[in-house]
């Protein structure tokens, strides 16, 4: 039997299925709906594939939800109020539909709207790993030319590093100790490079991501003696870089509490810290130290306006080299073995095909 709109619904940890649900109709002037030709691997996928939700937010066998939220695609129809995109045209997908109405949305934090239905979000949000997907026009990027429809992927945590490094507010010539070497540390690196960061420096445990840092940021790097204390790993960083009193800014992307702790100390007095990795729910963490040096400490959630225009301008500029973050590419029907992969820390960016989409791309081999 031929399904109109296959699509991965998590049923609850360990359990996914292909199945069908109705083809989306324009129903508004201002829809678009997007044939889904790639689909990116977060962390949050893997989280959800091993609990099954996340914040007390749960998928169930009565309420299964179509994963995925990292998305390009062709633009399979629009509404009669869409002038900027026509069918055929490639497009990156911002995976969010704000109310637009709410004090937050008016101040441009859209982020923050608390009716927010963002794509793979329990209860009843659907997600992009579904052969068609309607989401607002307006949240969906053209490609430049030469960008290709994988990269095209890799504009959403491009918006997520974009959206940290304006909330510290990178300025040209200081210096930026980033926390972790996956996907979205690197590109937090590859952004604050762009906004005039002048040193850069890339904290991971693996020397493998450590290497892969080096080349693709020109980053210096640390590696943590995980027996050490955080305020003496800081120190050693500081030394080890230059840094004199201490770094500028600071990304945290691993979520870890030594992590955090040690981010605190490397910053000097007056410094930013945002925090874009999730970890425990609750930590420890130094906030005397953090008081006495007047640190500016930031969160940092998905993004919101310009963040999308900053990825868009990383991926046209073309000077980042983003497909060597691509690592293996899944076909659809292999999604739960993208997501095992992932979990397995192997590979930098995986990704899934669409439904059907033969990409001129060979299979990356693991």
């Amino acid at each position: 039997m031929s399904l109109s709109n296959p699509s991965v619904f998590l049923y609850g940890p360990g359990s996914a299925k292909i199945e069908d649900r109705p083809e989306p109709k324009v129903t508004d002037p201002t829809d678009a709906i997007v044939r889904i030709k790639f689909v990116g691997v977060c962390g949050s996928d893997v989280h959800f594939w091993n609990h099954g939700g996340v914040n007390g937010n749960f998928v169930s066998e009565s309420q299964p939800l179509v994963m995925g939220h990292e998305a390009s695609g062709t633009i399979h129809a629009v509404g009669s109020a869409v002038s900027h995109l026509k069918p055929g045209d490639n497009v990156a997908i911002e995976p969010g539909q704000p109310c637009r109405s709410c004090t937050r949305c008016k101040e441009g934090l859209y982020n923050l709207c608390p009716d927010m239905r963002f794509a793979a979000c329990p209860p009843d949000t659907p997600g992009c790993l579904t052969k068609y997907f309607k989401i607002p026009a307006d949240f969906c990027y053209k490609l430049p030319p030469g960008v290709s429809l994988q990269e095209g992927v890799l504009a959403e945590p491009l918006a997520v590093a974009a959206h940290a490094v304006r909330m510290i507010g990178v300025q040209p010539g200081q210096s930026v100790v980033i926390f972790g070497s996956g996907t979205i540390g690197l590109v937090c690196g590859a952004v604050a490079r762009m906004f005039g960061a002048k040193k850069i420096v890339a904290v991971d445990l693996l020397d493998r991501k450590l290497e892969f840092a080096r080349s693709f940021n020109q980053a210096s790097t640390f590696k943590p003696d995980s027996n050490a204390a955080p305020e003496e790993n800081a120190a050693r960083l500081i030394h080890e870089n230059g840094l004199g009193l201490g770094a500028d800014a600071v990304i945290e992307a691993t979520g870890a509490e030594s992590s955090i702790a040690t981010a605190i100390y490397v910053l000097r007095p007056g410094g930013s810290c945002v925090q874009t990795g999730l970890g425990k729910p609750v930590v420890n963490f130094p906030i005397l130290t953090m008081s006495e040096k007047e640190l500016h400490m930031h969160g940092a959630f998905r993004y919101n306006s310009a963040d999308f225009k900053v990825a868009m301008d990383v991926l046209e500029a073309g000077t980042v080299p983003l497909k060597s973050l691509i690592s293996n590419i899944f076909n659809f029907e292999q999604a739960t073995d993208a997501w095992e992969t992932t979990k397995q820390g192997r590979g930098i960016k995986n990704m899934i095909r669409g439904y059907g989409y033969k990409d001129p791309a060979r299979m990356v081999h693991l």
